[in-house]
Protein backbone atom coordinates (compact mmCIF):
# COMPACT_ATOMS: atom_id res chain seq x y z
CA UNK A 1 0.00 0.00 0.00
CA UNK A 2 3.06 2.71 1.04
CA UNK A 3 4.70 1.82 -2.67
CA UNK A 4 1.01 2.45 -4.43
CA UNK A 5 0.70 6.11 -2.66
CA UNK A 6 4.28 7.12 -3.18
CA UNK A 7 3.87 6.26 -6.92
CA UNK A 8 0.39 8.08 -6.71
CA UNK A 9 2.20 11.17 -4.58
CA UNK A 10 4.88 11.41 -7.30
CA UNK A 11 2.57 11.43 -10.37
CA UNK A 12 0.01 14.00 -8.49
CA UNK A 13 2.49 16.18 -8.28
CA UNK A 14 5.00 15.63 -10.91
CA UNK A 15 6.67 19.14 -11.73
CA UNK A 16 7.58 19.66 -8.35
CA UNK A 17 9.68 15.96 -8.31
CA UNK A 18 11.24 16.81 -11.41
CA UNK A 19 11.90 19.95 -10.24
CA UNK A 20 13.52 18.62 -7.08
CA UNK A 21 14.54 15.89 -8.47
CA UNK A 22 16.83 17.85 -10.67
CA UNK A 23 18.38 20.26 -8.14
CA UNK A 24 19.64 17.09 -6.24
CA UNK A 25 21.09 15.31 -9.52
CA UNK A 26 22.92 18.70 -9.93
CA UNK A 27 24.37 18.66 -6.70
CA UNK A 28 25.17 14.94 -6.25
CA UNK A 29 26.64 15.36 -10.33
CA UNK A 30 29.13 18.47 -8.47
CA UNK A 31 29.97 16.44 -5.26
CA UNK A 32 30.72 13.43 -7.17
CA UNK A 33 32.78 14.98 -9.64
CA UNK A 34 34.43 16.92 -7.01
CA UNK A 35 35.33 14.06 -4.82
CA UNK A 36 36.62 11.89 -7.42
CA UNK A 37 38.71 14.13 -9.65
CA UNK A 38 40.38 14.89 -5.95
CA UNK A 39 40.88 11.51 -5.05
CA UNK A 40 41.79 10.37 -8.59
CA UNK A 41 43.93 13.53 -9.40
CA UNK A 42 45.84 12.63 -6.23
CA UNK A 43 46.59 9.20 -7.21
CA UNK A 44 47.68 9.30 -10.28
CA UNK A 45 49.87 12.40 -10.14
CA UNK A 46 51.88 11.04 -7.56
CA UNK A 47 52.14 7.60 -9.59
CA UNK A 48 53.47 9.37 -12.32
CA UNK A 49 56.73 9.46 -13.02
CA UNK A 50 57.75 8.31 -16.72
CA UNK A 51 59.88 5.44 -15.28
CA UNK A 52 62.13 6.94 -13.28
CA UNK A 53 63.10 7.20 -9.58
CA UNK A 54 64.65 10.90 -9.32
CA UNK A 55 65.72 13.86 -10.96
CA UNK A 56 69.03 15.61 -11.25
CA UNK A 57 69.02 19.49 -11.70
CA UNK A 58 70.41 23.05 -10.80
CA UNK A 59 70.16 23.58 -7.39
CA UNK A 60 66.54 25.00 -6.80
CA UNK A 61 63.07 23.91 -5.65
CA UNK A 62 63.10 19.93 -6.07
CA UNK A 63 59.11 20.42 -7.02
CA UNK A 64 59.97 22.68 -9.98
CA UNK A 65 62.61 20.56 -10.75
CA UNK A 66 60.20 17.74 -11.13
CA UNK A 67 56.82 19.16 -12.41
CA UNK A 68 59.74 20.69 -15.12
CA UNK A 69 61.38 17.15 -16.07
CA UNK A 70 58.56 14.86 -15.27
CA UNK A 71 55.34 16.61 -16.42
CA UNK A 72 56.79 19.54 -18.32
CA UNK A 73 54.85 22.43 -16.59
CA UNK A 74 57.57 24.11 -15.27
CA UNK A 75 60.75 26.32 -16.36
CA UNK A 76 64.00 25.11 -15.83
CA UNK A 77 65.86 25.81 -12.70
CA UNK A 78 69.26 25.99 -14.47
CA UNK A 79 71.56 23.61 -16.39
CA UNK A 80 74.16 20.82 -15.34
CA UNK A 81 77.50 20.90 -17.23
CA UNK A 82 78.33 17.87 -19.12
CA UNK A 83 80.72 17.04 -16.51
CA UNK A 84 77.94 17.18 -13.93
CA UNK A 85 75.60 14.56 -16.11
CA UNK A 86 78.66 12.15 -16.60
CA UNK A 87 79.74 12.33 -13.19
CA UNK A 88 76.12 10.78 -11.86
CA UNK A 89 76.00 8.45 -14.90
CA UNK A 90 78.84 6.79 -13.77
CA UNK A 91 77.95 6.43 -10.06
CA UNK A 92 77.68 2.77 -8.89
CA UNK A 93 74.48 3.57 -7.66
CA UNK A 94 72.91 4.65 -10.88
CA UNK A 95 71.07 2.61 -13.11
CA UNK A 96 70.33 4.50 -15.58
CA UNK A 97 70.71 8.08 -16.51
CA UNK A 98 68.81 10.41 -19.33
CA UNK A 99 69.66 13.49 -19.84
CA UNK A 100 67.02 16.01 -21.19
CA UNK A 101 67.33 19.55 -22.37
CA UNK A 102 64.76 21.90 -22.43
CA UNK A 103 64.19 25.93 -24.12
CA UNK A 104 62.26 25.60 -27.52
CA UNK A 105 58.54 25.00 -28.19
CA UNK A 106 56.19 24.56 -30.99
CA UNK A 107 53.17 27.22 -31.15
CA UNK A 108 53.59 26.22 -27.25
CA UNK A 109 53.98 22.82 -26.95
CA UNK A 110 57.40 21.98 -25.16
CA UNK A 111 59.98 21.09 -27.57
CA UNK A 112 62.20 18.00 -25.35
CA UNK A 113 65.69 17.15 -26.57
CA UNK A 114 66.52 13.82 -25.27
CA UNK A 115 68.60 10.54 -26.12
CA UNK A 116 67.03 7.76 -28.22
CA UNK A 117 67.40 5.15 -24.81
CA UNK A 118 64.85 7.44 -22.56
CA UNK A 119 61.92 5.05 -25.05
CA UNK A 120 63.69 2.16 -23.86
CA UNK A 121 62.31 2.66 -20.54
CA UNK A 122 59.19 1.21 -19.18
CA UNK A 123 57.09 4.27 -18.11
CA UNK A 124 55.15 2.35 -16.00
CA UNK A 125 55.56 -1.01 -14.90
CA UNK A 126 55.62 -3.62 -17.57
CA UNK A 127 54.11 -1.35 -19.92
CA UNK A 128 56.73 0.07 -23.12
CA UNK A 129 56.87 3.16 -24.91
CA UNK A 130 55.83 2.17 -28.66
CA UNK A 131 55.75 4.32 -32.27
CA UNK A 132 52.45 4.30 -34.08
CA UNK A 133 52.80 1.90 -37.36
CA UNK A 134 54.72 3.13 -39.68
CA UNK A 135 57.13 5.36 -37.11
CA UNK A 136 61.17 4.83 -36.31
CA UNK A 137 62.56 6.43 -33.32
CA UNK A 138 64.64 9.40 -34.15
CA UNK A 139 68.73 9.06 -34.40
CA UNK A 140 71.05 11.04 -32.85
CA UNK A 141 72.73 13.94 -34.14
CA UNK A 142 69.79 13.91 -36.98
CA UNK A 143 66.98 17.03 -37.34
CA UNK A 144 64.13 14.52 -37.01
CA UNK A 145 61.76 14.19 -34.18
CA UNK A 146 59.14 11.58 -32.58
CA UNK A 147 55.55 13.55 -31.79
CA UNK A 148 53.81 12.53 -28.21
CA UNK A 149 50.22 11.48 -29.47
CA UNK A 150 48.28 14.19 -27.81
CA UNK A 151 50.57 16.60 -29.30
CA UNK A 152 50.16 15.32 -32.68
CA UNK A 153 46.54 14.61 -32.14
CA UNK A 154 45.92 18.69 -31.31
CA UNK A 155 48.49 19.66 -34.35
CA UNK A 156 47.56 17.32 -36.85
CA UNK A 157 50.84 15.88 -37.53
CA UNK A 158 51.30 12.43 -39.05
CA UNK A 159 54.89 10.97 -39.47
CA UNK A 160 56.56 13.17 -42.36
CA UNK A 161 55.93 15.69 -41.52
CA UNK A 162 58.19 18.67 -40.90
CA UNK A 163 58.03 21.74 -38.17
CA UNK A 164 60.26 24.63 -37.33
CA UNK A 165 60.64 25.00 -33.69
CA UNK A 166 60.60 28.34 -31.79
CA UNK A 167 62.86 29.62 -29.42
CA UNK A 168 61.56 30.11 -25.64
CA UNK A 169 59.09 28.34 -23.77
CA UNK A 170 56.45 30.35 -24.45
CA UNK A 171 55.34 30.97 -27.97
CA UNK A 172 56.60 33.93 -29.63
CA UNK A 173 55.79 34.15 -33.87
CA UNK A 174 58.81 36.49 -34.18
CA UNK A 175 61.51 33.70 -32.75
CA UNK A 176 61.61 31.10 -35.23
CA UNK A 177 64.64 28.76 -35.39
CA UNK A 178 65.85 28.26 -39.21
CA UNK A 179 66.01 24.87 -38.58
CA UNK A 180 63.58 22.37 -40.39
CA UNK A 181 62.89 18.74 -38.23
CA UNK A 182 61.09 16.41 -39.87
CA UNK A 183 58.36 13.96 -37.39
CA UNK A 184 59.60 10.24 -37.82
CA UNK A 185 57.42 8.94 -35.48
CA UNK A 186 54.08 9.42 -33.39
CA UNK A 187 54.22 7.85 -30.07
CA UNK A 188 51.23 5.67 -29.12
CA UNK A 189 49.17 7.56 -26.49
CA UNK A 190 50.36 6.68 -22.93
CA UNK A 191 48.47 8.57 -20.90
CA UNK A 192 51.09 10.71 -18.96
CA UNK A 193 52.81 13.72 -19.47
CA UNK A 194 54.91 12.53 -22.61
CA UNK A 195 51.76 12.89 -24.95
CA UNK A 196 51.99 16.59 -24.76
CA UNK A 197 55.90 16.89 -25.90
CA UNK A 198 58.09 16.92 -29.09
CA UNK A 199 60.66 15.16 -28.60
CA UNK A 200 64.39 15.89 -30.36
CA UNK A 201 67.61 14.55 -30.36
CA UNK A 202 69.73 16.30 -27.34
CA UNK A 203 72.21 17.66 -29.56
CA UNK A 204 69.49 19.50 -31.60
CA UNK A 205 68.19 21.62 -28.54
CA UNK A 206 71.95 22.26 -27.78
CA UNK A 207 73.19 23.34 -30.57
CA UNK A 208 70.17 25.03 -31.78
CA UNK A 209 70.70 27.98 -33.77
CA UNK A 210 70.41 31.44 -31.59
CA UNK A 211 71.39 29.39 -28.57
CA UNK A 212 74.44 30.27 -26.11
CA UNK A 213 77.22 28.45 -27.90
CA UNK A 214 79.20 28.06 -23.96
CA UNK A 215 76.08 25.86 -23.12
CA UNK A 216 76.17 23.69 -26.08
CA UNK A 217 76.96 20.53 -23.76
CA UNK A 218 74.75 21.48 -20.79
CA UNK A 219 71.57 19.78 -20.09
CA UNK A 220 68.78 20.72 -18.02
CA UNK A 221 68.15 17.95 -15.98
CA UNK A 222 69.32 13.89 -15.57
CA UNK A 223 65.81 11.81 -15.34
CA UNK A 224 67.80 8.83 -13.09
CA UNK A 225 66.80 5.00 -12.32
CA UNK A 226 68.53 3.42 -9.25
CA UNK A 227 69.63 0.65 -8.56
CA UNK A 228 68.57 -0.21 -4.80
CA UNK A 229 65.40 2.62 -3.03
CA UNK A 230 68.51 3.17 -0.36
CA UNK A 231 70.83 4.82 -3.10
CA UNK A 232 68.19 7.78 -3.33
CA UNK A 233 68.79 8.18 0.36
CA UNK A 234 72.63 7.93 -0.58
CA UNK A 235 72.41 10.50 -3.30
CA UNK A 236 69.95 12.65 -1.28
CA UNK A 237 72.41 13.51 1.32
CA UNK A 238 75.17 13.64 -0.73
CA UNK A 239 73.60 16.10 -3.28
CA UNK A 240 71.06 18.00 -1.29
CA UNK A 241 72.45 18.05 2.61
CA UNK A 242 76.52 18.11 1.69
CA UNK A 243 76.50 19.93 -1.65
CA UNK A 244 75.13 23.30 -2.51
CA UNK A 245 75.21 22.97 -6.53
CA UNK A 246 73.05 20.24 -7.16
CA UNK A 247 69.20 19.17 -6.35
CA UNK A 248 68.50 15.94 -6.08
CA UNK A 249 64.58 15.54 -6.14
CA UNK A 250 63.49 11.92 -5.08
CA UNK A 251 61.31 10.56 -4.26
CA UNK A 252 59.03 11.83 -7.12
CA UNK A 253 56.08 10.39 -6.01
CA UNK A 254 56.55 11.96 -2.47
CA UNK A 255 57.39 15.30 -3.96
CA UNK A 256 54.22 15.22 -6.25
CA UNK A 257 51.92 14.42 -3.17
CA UNK A 258 53.58 17.32 -1.14
CA UNK A 259 52.23 19.47 -3.40
CA UNK A 260 49.18 18.15 -2.82
CA UNK A 261 49.17 18.76 0.54
CA UNK A 262 49.57 21.96 -0.07
CA UNK A 263 47.17 22.75 -1.42
CA UNK A 264 45.05 20.49 -0.13
CA UNK A 265 42.71 23.49 1.29
CA UNK A 266 40.96 23.88 -2.43
CA UNK A 267 39.96 20.44 -2.23
CA UNK A 268 38.47 20.92 0.57
CA UNK A 269 36.76 24.17 0.01
CA UNK A 270 35.08 22.46 -3.09
CA UNK A 271 34.08 19.62 -0.91
CA UNK A 272 32.56 21.93 1.54
CA UNK A 273 30.37 23.73 -0.96
CA UNK A 274 29.34 20.64 -2.89
CA UNK A 275 28.09 19.09 0.73
CA UNK A 276 26.50 22.29 1.10
CA UNK A 277 24.71 22.94 -2.23
CA UNK A 278 23.92 18.78 -0.97
CA UNK A 279 22.12 20.47 1.72
CA UNK A 280 20.30 23.02 0.01
CA UNK A 281 18.95 20.69 -2.55
CA UNK A 282 18.28 18.07 0.48
CA UNK A 283 15.94 20.43 2.52
CA UNK A 284 14.59 21.43 -1.22
CA UNK A 285 12.77 18.40 -0.69
CA UNK A 286 11.42 19.30 2.91
CA UNK A 287 10.04 22.56 1.15
CA UNK A 288 8.25 20.88 -1.83
CA UNK A 289 6.18 18.27 -0.31
CA UNK A 290 5.63 20.28 3.27
CA UNK A 291 4.14 22.99 0.78
CA UNK A 292 1.89 20.50 -0.46
CA UNK A 293 0.61 19.51 2.53
CA UNK A 294 -2.35 22.15 2.68
CA UNK A 295 -3.50 20.52 -0.89
CA UNK A 296 -3.62 16.78 0.80
CA UNK A 297 -4.44 17.41 4.13
CA UNK A 298 -8.08 15.99 2.64
CA UNK A 299 -6.73 13.15 0.87
CA UNK A 300 -4.99 12.15 3.92
CA UNK A 301 -8.07 12.10 5.45
CA UNK A 302 -9.79 10.29 3.37
CA UNK A 303 -7.38 7.38 3.51
CA UNK A 304 -7.50 7.53 7.15
CA UNK A 305 -11.48 7.20 6.93
CA UNK A 306 -11.07 4.13 4.82
CA UNK A 307 -8.86 2.18 6.77
CA UNK A 308 -5.07 3.34 6.59
CA UNK A 309 -3.13 3.72 9.53
CA UNK A 310 -1.04 6.92 10.50
CA UNK A 311 2.35 5.08 10.29
CA UNK A 312 1.42 4.41 6.92
CA UNK A 313 0.90 7.82 5.59
CA UNK A 314 4.14 8.76 7.68
CA UNK A 315 5.84 6.23 5.68
CA UNK A 316 4.09 6.76 2.73
CA UNK A 317 5.72 10.77 3.20
CA UNK A 318 8.93 9.52 3.94
CA UNK A 319 9.38 6.97 1.59
CA UNK A 320 8.42 10.10 -1.13
CA UNK A 321 10.89 12.17 0.04
CA UNK A 322 13.40 8.77 -0.58
CA UNK A 323 12.35 8.10 -4.05
CA UNK A 324 12.88 11.83 -4.53
CA UNK A 325 16.37 11.51 -3.98
CA UNK A 326 16.73 8.08 -5.24
CA UNK A 327 15.83 9.88 -8.40
CA UNK A 328 18.12 12.69 -8.54
CA UNK A 329 21.11 10.31 -7.22
CA UNK A 330 20.45 8.13 -10.01
CA UNK A 331 19.98 11.22 -12.70
CA UNK A 332 23.27 12.62 -11.07
CA UNK A 333 25.36 10.42 -12.54
CA UNK A 334 24.41 11.57 -15.69
CA UNK A 335 25.54 15.31 -14.42
CA UNK A 336 28.47 13.86 -12.89
CA UNK A 337 30.08 11.82 -16.72
CA UNK A 338 29.75 15.31 -18.13
CA UNK A 339 31.19 17.36 -15.69
CA UNK A 340 33.96 14.76 -14.91
CA UNK A 341 34.72 14.43 -19.03
CA UNK A 342 34.97 18.07 -19.13
CA UNK A 343 37.31 18.20 -16.20
CA UNK A 344 39.18 15.40 -17.47
CA UNK A 345 39.87 16.77 -20.70
CA UNK A 346 41.05 20.26 -19.55
CA UNK A 347 43.37 18.36 -17.17
CA UNK A 348 44.88 16.24 -20.16
CA UNK A 349 45.00 19.03 -22.35
CA UNK A 350 47.06 20.98 -19.80
CA UNK A 351 49.21 17.85 -18.15
CA UNK A 352 48.83 15.23 -20.48
CA UNK A 353 48.11 13.12 -17.42
CA UNK A 354 44.39 11.33 -18.23
CA UNK A 355 41.93 10.51 -15.45
CA UNK A 356 39.72 8.20 -15.66
CA UNK A 357 36.78 9.31 -13.97
CA UNK A 358 34.64 6.54 -14.69
CA UNK A 359 36.33 4.33 -12.67
CA UNK A 360 34.98 2.42 -9.26
CA UNK A 361 34.93 4.66 -6.40
CA UNK A 362 33.29 4.02 -3.34
CA UNK A 363 31.46 7.25 -3.70
CA UNK A 364 29.61 5.60 -5.80
CA UNK A 365 27.82 3.90 -3.43
CA UNK A 366 28.27 6.04 -0.35
CA UNK A 367 26.96 9.31 -2.31
CA UNK A 368 23.87 8.23 -3.27
CA UNK A 369 23.16 6.54 0.10
CA UNK A 370 23.83 9.74 1.93
CA UNK A 371 21.43 12.05 -0.85
CA UNK A 372 18.48 9.30 -0.15
CA UNK A 373 18.97 9.37 3.77
CA UNK A 374 19.31 13.35 3.90
CA UNK A 375 16.12 13.39 1.45
CA UNK A 376 14.60 11.14 3.79
CA UNK A 377 15.33 12.76 6.81
CA UNK A 378 13.83 15.86 5.14
CA UNK A 379 10.36 14.32 5.32
CA UNK A 380 10.05 13.59 8.77
CA UNK A 381 8.92 17.25 8.98
CA UNK A 382 6.17 16.93 6.38
CA UNK A 383 5.75 13.48 7.30
CA UNK A 384 5.05 14.27 10.60
CA UNK A 385 2.33 16.88 9.72
CA UNK A 386 0.71 14.19 7.22
CA UNK A 387 0.67 12.01 10.51
CA UNK A 388 -1.23 14.53 13.26
CA UNK A 389 -3.99 15.29 9.76
CA UNK A 390 -7.30 15.31 12.48
CA UNK A 391 -9.68 12.60 9.93
CA UNK A 392 -13.20 14.50 11.32
CA UNK A 393 -12.03 17.67 11.32
CA UNK A 394 -10.32 17.12 8.06
CA UNK A 395 -13.44 15.75 5.85
CA UNK A 396 -16.28 17.74 7.49
CA UNK A 397 -17.56 19.72 4.95
CA UNK A 398 -17.43 23.18 5.22
CA UNK A 399 -20.80 25.43 5.47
Amino acid sequence: MILNLIYRSLRQHALSTLVTAGSIALAAGLLLTVWVVKTQSQSVFAATNSGFDAVLGARGSKLQLVLNAIFHLEASPGNLAAADYEGIRRHPAIKTAIPIAVGDNYEGWRIVGTLPALFAVEYRPGRNYAVAPGGKLFAEGTREAVVGAYAAKQLGWKAGDTFQPYHGLAFDPKAQHEETYTITAILEPTGTPVDRVIWIPLAGVQTMGGHDARAANDVSAVLIQLRAPTAGLMLDMMINKQGNKMTFAYPIGAIVADLFNKISWVDQVLTLLAWVVAAVASASVLVSIYNSMSARQRDIAILRALGARRRTVFGAVVGEAAVIGLLGAVAGFAVFAAFAAVVAGIIQAQTGVVLEPLKWNPIFWWGPATFVGLCALGGLVPAIKAYRVPVAETIAPVS
